[in-house]
């Protein structure tokens, strides 16, 4: 083995979830942590020269005969066969499959060969080879021109599970001895342990062989989400979770969830599920028994696809059927939440604003009538001689009048007005943009009004009222506050009240 001195390969990449201190320490001072042959080592060197090309790279690999009869088998499968003659020798591999792929095909050799025996590495090993095979599909239809990058990066998206490995024997185990969905389980359970997932080492523990930097860290966003991202980071994200769908005791649910949210996104609009699992499906088979490494359980994919369609069939109606509840039941919290807005600002009695929101509504209409230089009047109106009515006919006949006077308060003010009851038997009508004598018109109107209608009835006696009204107009004094104002048209109410009722006064007038 190629002897390599202590560095902090982090710092080659751009890490966006560094390592944590004591995982980096950990590592730097690991005595057996995975290394390559001297034949890797040889092609990361070739793949780092600016003059690497497909001779390089033959020489660099056919010096080792077990490494060359497997590129051989790798060039004439039916992963890259051709319709030209069978290759027969390293170089024409090499320019078979590509330079890429011979770096991830040369470290993969070495890696599955040395860690085939762990169960669950190789669960791991058979995430990866589907991956891969899904990955440069996947690269076919989106970004041909990286595909070779892609596939390494795919088939190398999990090296980092070695380096844990070494460095966490029995924390591993625990973690990866149930075949989980590896998103978003696996990766949180790492964090949790770790302080980050493999992924992140699996970076480190690539810039440490040499491999290029763009591949580590490609290697180290492999685990993020589908958005904001390349198509080549795509593929190799994607690839992952297809993987993870393959292998998952559930692949249609699996496939459904991974279907759901890759909705609406336009880089994937155009792939064909079933030719993508086609695909694996026919080149799984041969590609792991060139890498030596048992594969993984083929699927029915016509039935696979078919399960997938019929739950994604039903999930889709269960969740109209649940957005139809959601809507519905938004739809009576709304009601509620208006009826007691509605409660809130409007007198239980005779159903028009009450108190609390004629001030309310009163204080932004004289802050907005300031600012804007406009014109504001308020009435307040006070029934006469109410408590001789409750005395005479009864309270339910007084709280007719009530009701009835605030009915024709109401259809007398215009829209953008607002009539209210103020308390007991007074009332009050906001009317921006009135000066003094439009306010004083509509209170005349008012008051002639209450002369020809009666406001209840009692044992077929008509029961006739009249008001006194004061009105205060913002361009009549100094008013800092709409309280002022109110209490100015309180005061020039008293003054009818005191003067004989039934009648109309204007403060300052």
């Amino acid at each position: 083995m190629l002897a390599i001195q202590p560095t902090d390969y982090s710092a080659q990449l751009s890490l966006s979830s560094p390592l944590p201190d004591f995982i980096r320490q950990n590592l730097e001072g690991c005595a057996s942590l995975p290394t390559l042959p001297s034949v890797a080592m040889n092609v990361l060197a070739t793949a780092r020269s600016p003059h690497a090309n497909v001779k390089a790279y033959a020489d660099a690999i056919e010096n080792d005969p077990v490494l060359t009869t497997r590129l051989l088998a790798l060039a004439n499968s039916a992963y890259y066969a051709r319709s030209a003659p069978p290759v027969s020798s390293c170089q024409e591999a090499v320019a078979c499959i590509g330079l890429d792929t011979t770096l991830a095909a040369t470290l993969s050799f070495s890696l599955f060969r040395q860690k085939g025996a762990n169960a669950y590495l190789q669960r791991v090993w058979s995430r990866s080879l589907i991956a891969a095979i899904a990955s440069r599909y996947l690269a076919d239809r989106l970004c041909q021109s990286k595909k070779g990058f892609v596939f390494t990066a795919a088939l190398l998206q999990d090296i980092g599970v070695l380096a844990l490995e070494s460095l966490y024997p029995d924390e591993m185990e625990s973690v990866y001895e149930t075949p989980l969905v590896f998103h978003p389980e696996l990766s949180h359970n790492e964090q949790v342990l770790f302080g980050c997932d493999h992924a992140v080492v699996g970076a480190w523990l690539a810039a440490k062989w040499g491999v290029p930097t763009t591949i580590a860290e490609a290697i180290q966003t492999s685990h993020l989400d589908f958005s904001a991202t390349s198509a080549e980071q795509l593929c190799i994200r994607l690839s992952g979770h297809i993987a993870d769908a393959w292998l998952s005791p559930a692949p249609a649910q699996a496939l459904v969830t991974l279907m759901r949210k890759l909705e609406g996104h336009q880089l994937v609009e155009h792939i064909e599920l079933g030719e993508l699992l086609n695909n694996i499906e026919t080149q799984l088979p041969s590609l792991a028994n060139i890498l030596d490494i048992t594969a993984p359980t083929q699927r029915d994919n016509e039935a696979l696809l078919a399960e997938a369609q019929q739950l994604l069939f039903e999930q889709t109606l269960d969740l109209r059927a649940r957005l139809d509840q959601q809507q519905k039941e938004l739809a009576q919290l709304l009601e509620r939440q208006n009826d007691l807005e509605s409660r809130s600002r409007t007198d239980s009695l005779t159903g028009i604003a009450n108190r609390g929101w004629l001030e309310e509504q009163l204080d932004k209409r004289f802050q907005k009538c300031r600012e804007d230089d406009g014109a504001l009047s308020i009435i307040f109106i006070d029934i006469d001689h109410f408590k001789t009515i409750n005395d005479q006919f009864g309270h339910a006949a007084g709280d007719r009048v009530l009701v009835s006077f605030a009915k024709l308060l109401n259809a007398s003010v215009r829209d953008g007005d607002l009539a209210g009851r103020y308390g007991g038997e007074e009332f009050m009508a906001i009317l921006p943009g009135e000066n003094a004598n439009g306010a004083r018109k509509f209170a005349q109107r008012v008051a002639y009004r209450l002369q020809k209608q009666p406001m209840a009835w009692c044992e077929d006696r008509p029961i006739y009222v009249t008001v006194s009204i004061g009105i205060a107009c913002l361009e009549d004094g100094g008013f800092a506050s709409a309280s002022e104002l109110v209490n100015a048209a309180d005061q020039s109410m008293y003054f009818i009240k005191h003067n004989g009722r039934s009648g109309i006064a204007v403060y300052g007038r």
